[in-house]
């Protein structure tokens, strides 16, 4: 069993950033992929990024390509989501996922209890 905890979310203007955290406290952290999704108001819950295991491979949705940066730490069980550029419709509640494999796969087995991010224009 894996827990996920996230933190950092909260309120940003538009061009803003933020920084999104993850941290767990499973000894075989750097075992799993880890990524981050997210749910934006009346809409479907979407991939935003994933890191695999070891930290040499990242990718993004189209949506958040070249604004946001994953990455993590395992020596410290910690994952972050570094958000530049906020726009109001990156709006959604983003959840840490994780799972037992090199990357993250559509429908992550493991999942944060969410954080709130909310960009004002």
């Amino acid at each position: 069993q894996v827990q996920l905890v996230e933190s950092g979310g909260g309120l940003a203007q538009a061009g803003g950033s933020l920084t999104l955290s993850c941290t767990s406290s499973r000894r075989t952290f750097s075992s799993y992929a880890l990524g981050w999704f997210r749910q934006g108001p009346g809409k479907e819950r979407e991939f935003v990024a994933g890191v695999t295991w070891s930290g040499a491979d990242t990718y993004y949705a189209d949506s958040v390509k070249g604004r946001f940066t994953i990455s993590r730490d395992n020596n410290k069980n910690t994952a972050w989501l570094q958000m530049n550029s906020l726009k109001p419709e990156d709006t959604a509640v983003y959840y840490c996922v994780a799972d037992l494999d090199e990357v993250i796969t559509t429908s992550p087995f493991y999942w944060g209890q969410g954080t709130r991010v909310t960009v004002s224009s």
